[in-house]
């Protein structure tokens, strides 16, 4: 299929991606970004066909010109579910990104708090940040999770919360009580106006703004940064750090694997796997500190 043809599918992907995928308006602007940059690409080098060798030629300008390969890795997936969206909705009928390999990376193991660093960071005044911190380290949720959690969605009764992950899949969690606390301090200001001009407005999600609307994943990072650059360094400072800390800590304390994973929503356990190569670093830097006949 010829390249505009196909540049004119971009924004039915977007929309796909928007409404059948979840994905937050952060994804939904890089992906778009790096498709136009492709298409670009195409279009200066005077590709009127895409296939296979196109792409490759792409991925290989990118590395050639000092792009890292974990940013290319990243362009070249958002080129494949691209292709494979067209695939499936039958515009096209053979998918050239399928076999090209990605870029190796090199494994890079999460950050996280120790627990100490967690006590420290939620020591705060103000209850809707304490709430936020609070739920994201008792939860593990990931950023859109929080920011789209609606109030209807706790069961105060049970402890626990209703979260839509990705792709629209729905788990429960629980809640601990210090988080929950900590939301019924938070809600207890937000209906009160006295207390808060956001009071009164018909807005379903639990966290808003100080104007009143609903949070945005980008001032959930601001406030993250806020309250961790003390304690961490800034590539610290991102809402992640909190849901690797709640899941390094669990396995740290005992929990089972398969648990960790239901726990955050993830589809794979392989992808929960690189978890226990962290806690496995930490038992060996206590051995190697505690065990007489380490050395």
């Amino acid at each position: 299929m010829e390249r505009e043809d196909l540049f004119g599918k971009v924004n039915d992907f977007i929309v796909y991606l928007q409404k059948e995928k979840n994905s937050s308006h952060h994804t939904l602007r890089a992906y778009r970004a790096d498709l136009e940059g492709f298409f670009d690409f195409l279009r200066v080098k005077k590709r009127k066909q895409v296939d296979q060798n196109a792409i490759t030629l792409f991925m290989g300008f990118l590395l050639k010109y000092g792009l890292d390969a974990r940013s290319v890795a990243r362009k070249l997936s958002c080129i494949k579910s691209f292709f494979k969206f067209l695939k499936k909705t039958d515009v096209i009928s053979e998918n050239p990104a399928v076999i090209i390999k990605t870029p190796k990376i090199k494994k890079h193991l999460p950050g996280f708090l120790s627990y100490a660093q967690v006590e420290k960071a939620m020591q705060i005044s103000n209850p809707r940040d304490r709430a936020i911190m609070e739920v994201l380290y008792s939860c593990g949720l990931r950023a859109g999770e929080l920011v789209n959690m609606k109030i209807a969605d706790i069961d105060f009764n049970r402890d626990e919360i209703k979260v839509k992950g990705k792709g629209n899949k729905q788990r429960i969690v629980p809640i601990g009580k210090p988080a929950k606390n900590a939301v019924l301090d938070y809600l207890g200001v937000r209906r009160n106006p006295d207390k808060c001009k956001a009071a009164g407005l018909n807005v379903p999600e639990l966290f808003l703004n100080y104007r009143g609307g609903s949070l945005s994943t980008r001032s959930l990072q601001r406030i993250v940064r806020k309250y961790l650059v003390r304690l961490a360094r800034a590539a610290g400072t991102n809402p992640h750090i909190l849901r690797h800390s709640f899941a390094t800590h669990l396995l740290e304390n005992g929990a089972n694997l398969r648990a960790v994973q239901e726990l955050l929503g993830h589809a794979s356990l392989s992808t929960v796997q690189i978890y226990t190569h962290m806690t496995t670093k930490r038992l060996k830097e206590i051995y190697r500190k505690k065990h007489p006949r380490a050395e």
